[in-house]
């Protein structure tokens, strides 16, 4: 099975509370490890303002989860983001060479920024 590395982000409703945001995160980190998938990297944003309205809020909660798995997996991921009534705005892409490098390079300068502290 030929392994793509994938890159998802979701935008909670702000109405949750943060453990509730944490929670909402988990569970579909949980549910890519469930189904076969390798996390590489997860970080939660927290609570952000958005650039234009959703659902009348204009703030969100911001998650973001890279990953490696089967391309499957994006239809059943997408479909469970529909059905969550916390879920306001989402998107999942694959990564090329190039985004897989500038995300290797990011997380390094991340790292490093935390340590100097």
């Amino acid at each position: 099975m030929n392994m793509q590395q994938y890159e998802t982000i979701f935008i909670a409703t702000p109405v949750l509370t943060e453990a509730q945001s944490k929670e909402t995160h988990e569970r579909y980190s949980s549910f890519l490890k469930d189904n076969g998938c390798e996390i590489l990297n997860q970080e939660s944003w927290g609570l952000k303002k958005l650039a234009y309205p959703i659902q009348k809020k204009n703030n969100g909660y911001y998650s973001l989860i890279e990953f490696k798995g089967n391309g499957d997996i994006i239809n059943e991921l997408e479909v469970n983001y529909k059905r969550d009534v916390n879920i306001m705005r989402f998107q999942s892409v694959k990564l090329d060479r190039h985004a897989v490098e500038y995300n290797i390079r990011r997380k390094k300068k991340l790292n490093e920024t935390k340590e100097a502290k």
